[in-house]
Formats: C-alpha cells, structure tokens, sequence
C-alpha cells in the first residue's frame, strides 16, 4: 500500500485557490466517505484549515491523478484551476511530512500549536467517517506522539512570535490573573483580532472591542464572548480597562495624554497596561509619562519577537532531528507489518494442517485403532506435512545456487 498526500498551502497557493478547496466542516464526513469509495482508495483522511488543505490517502498505487480528479470534481474546478498549486509526497515522505506539519515546522507562523489541534480533529472525523484503516490510524498516533516529543523536549513553542501574542505574554506578567482583568482593544483588524483571540484563550474576564464601524466591532467581539462600542464612546469606558490594546489605520493619536489621565484618576490609581500596536502611533507617546501606566510601542515588542523567532528557528533542528527518528520508528512498524501478514499466512496454513491430521487421528480412534499408533502416525503426519513444502523450497534452492536462500532458511531455524 501507498501512503499519498496531495495538498497545498499558504507556501504554495494563494487565498483566492485556497478557499476554494477548503472542505467545510459539515460537508467533512460525507466527503471522506465519498473518497474512500474510489476503486483504489482503500484509507482517507483530509486537513483543511485556513492556510492548507491536504489529502491523506492509502492506495493500491501512486495514483495521484486520481485523486486530483476526485478533488476536482468535489469542489466543481477544472483541475488546471489548481494542479499548478499543488505538491504531493507518498510513504516516508508524507510520514515526515506529516510530523513537521503537526509540529508547526511547516506553518507560516513556526512553531505555532493550534495546527496539532486541527491534525487531531481530523483523525477523529475521519475515524467517525469509518474512512481510517490500520496504517492511515496508526501513522496519526506516531504523528501526535512525535508532535508532543518535539513540544516536551524543544523550545519551538515556547516564545511568542507574533506581537498579538507577545503583547498578550507581557500582559501575563504584569498581571497574574487575567481573569480578573477588562480588555478594550481599539480596531477590528487582524492584528486586533489575533490579540483578542489569545486573550480570550487565556482566560481574561472582559473582552470590549472598539471601532469607527460599531458593526465591525460587533461582529469580532461576538467571536470572543466579549462586547462592542463605538469608537466615539471610548473616553465613558476607558477607566474600566485594565488592558488597552491598539491597532487602527488611523494618521492621528485615538487616545491623548489627557484622556488617559483622567481615565487613570477615576481607577483611583489602578495600574493600566497599554500596547500601542499602530504606525503611525494610535497612543501620544507623552502617555508613558504618567504614573500607573506601562505603554509599549511595536518597536519595544518587535525585538522580543525577533530574538523569539532566532529561539525558534533553533529548536526547528532540534525538532527535526527528532523527526528523523520517529520517522524510522513508524517505517520499522510499517516493515513489521509485512512480516505479521507472513507470519498470519504461515501459521494459517500450519493449523490447517493440523487440524486436517487432527480429524483423521480422532477418525482413527473411534474405529479402535491402538492410541498408541494414532498418536505415532498422527506426529509423523504433521511433521511430514509441515515440513515438505520449506523442503522441496530449500533442495531447488540447492539446484539453482540460490545459497542466500539457504542462508536465510539456516538463519531462519536457528541451524548451526
């Protein structure tokens, strides 16, 4: 069997070719079961996030044409439409191609960990979908195992990446209980929406989000459990924050050096961390003169990011090193299961035998016969029989000098 993948990504297609192979979640199953039924298809599994989509299938042979068909006619494209963007790998190279993915090696932020949740849910909607065999399933264990190897013992998830996320870690530190803590985060971009994102993964007691466009704003606080107003109501709402986050596209300062001010005086001195993520500069940089508030610029979270990254790009060799020998150790797993198909023939024919000279001893004693002579003949029967074919095999082998045959015979009965 093949172990094929067929896929793209954020590498190798842009969002205009990936949306339109990405697979919905309520449309998940029902495709894998209509892929497990081409004729050579005998496991499946698909991955679709954001930033990839990838087909995981067991075949009879490296068929990728067939499955660039099936993709094609699921999702209704020409397949010029996006074979161009596509890259594929078939049995070591997709075990470790797989692996690197789970590992956050092959995404466009390194290391990053919400890939090995997405991996995991696709395990489980294939195995719903009765489209997981024996090796497609146990490649997906060895994948999360190496994944959970390369989070244990590296440091590639260790470091935020990402200023959302190293504004949300600094956020930690000065505060020891996020839960505790307000947010109002000022714009509805991607940055603000990655920062609202780690904040409510981390637990912070409320989220509000502010923009021009209160539909906007809306519609990403209600992602997040959190609340939304207008840009125009943010001077009422700042003394509640204890987090202020800002990333707008505006030329001018959103929040002056007064206006904090009188939003600290009414928090009767209550510290405020405040992250100016914008250029140009949405916070006066005349606010990181007032007491009780710690303001950092992109600039100051920048080289943390950078010096995260460098930690990272170490730890990717560490991982991929580790890679290395997992990836040996599911190739052994797959080597054994050639020899347990052998092994399960082997013994299949031996206690046929059996039970066919077994039939006839029992036959023998229930005419009279002697147990003594059944039993005889019933030692000499099996032994004859189990021994005959291993024996006419070994004498040809003699006549054709096939002495790596009878090496290996030698080897395998323990002959001195």
């Amino acid at each position: 069997m093949t172990i094929l993948t067929l896929g793209l990504n954020h590498n190798t297609a842009p969002v205009s070719i990936r949306e339109r192979l990405a697979f919905p979640a309520e449309r998940l199953k029902s495709a894998l079961c209509d892929l497990a039924h081409l004729p050579e298809v005998d496991e499946a599994a698909i991955l679709s996030t954001c930033n990839r989509t990838e087909v995981y299938c067991g075949t009879q042979a490296n068929n990728q044409a067939l499955i660039i068909d099936w993709i094609a006619c699921h999702h209704g494209l020409n397949t010029e439409d996006f074979a161009p963007y596509l890259y594929s790998c078939a049995d070591s190279a997709t075990i470790r191609h797989m692996f690197r993915v789970a590992c956050g090696l092959d995404s466009m932020i390194l290391g990053e960990s919400q890939i090995l949740g997405q991996m995991k849910s696709a395990y489980h909607i294939a195995a719903e979908a009765g489209t997981l065999g024996k090796n497609l399933s146990k490649l997906f264990q060895y994948t999360f195992a190496a994944a959970k190897k390369v989070r244990t013992d590296t440091a590639i998830g260790s470091s935020p990446v990402s200023v959302a996320f190293a504004a949300v870690r600094l956020a930690q530190r000065i505060f020891d209980d996020l839960n505790q803590q307000t947010a109002i985060l000022i714009g509805a971009g991607e940055t603000i929406e990655l920062t609202a994102r780690h904040l409510h993964q981390h637990g912070v007691g409320h989220l509000i989000v502010a923009n021009r466009t209160y539909e906007k704003a809306h519609a990403l606080a209600m992602q997040f459990n959190g609340s939304a107003i207008a840009l125009a109501e943010l001077p009422k709402y700042l003394a509640k924050a204890d987090i202020v986050v800002s990333s707008t596209a505006s030329q001018l300062p959103i929040l002056g050096k007064g206006s904090v001010e009188s939003a600290i005086k009414a928090r009767k001195h209550k510290p405020v961390f405040m992250v100016d993520l914008a250029v140009p500069r949405d916070i006066e940089p005349e606010v990181e003169q007032l007491s009780d508030v710690y303001l950092y610029t992109i600039d100051d979270l920048q080289d943390a990011v950078q010096e995260n990254i460098a930690s990272r790009q170490r730890a990717a060799k560490q991982a991929e090193e580790i890679i290395d020998c997992e990836v040996d150790h599911f190739l052994a797993w797959l080597r054994a299961q050639g020899a347990s198909s052998t092994i399960r023939d082997f013994r299949g024919h031996a206690e046929q035998l059996r039970d066919e000279a077994l039939k006839k001893a029992l036959a023998a004693l229930n005419k009279g016969n002697p147990p003594e002579q059944v039993l005889e003949r019933l030692a000499d029967t099996l032994t004859h029989k189990l021994l005959h074919t291993p024996s006419i095999q070994i004498k040809q082998a003699g006549i054709h000098k096939r002495h790596d045959l009878i090496a290996a015979a030698r080897e395998l009965f323990k002959l001195r």
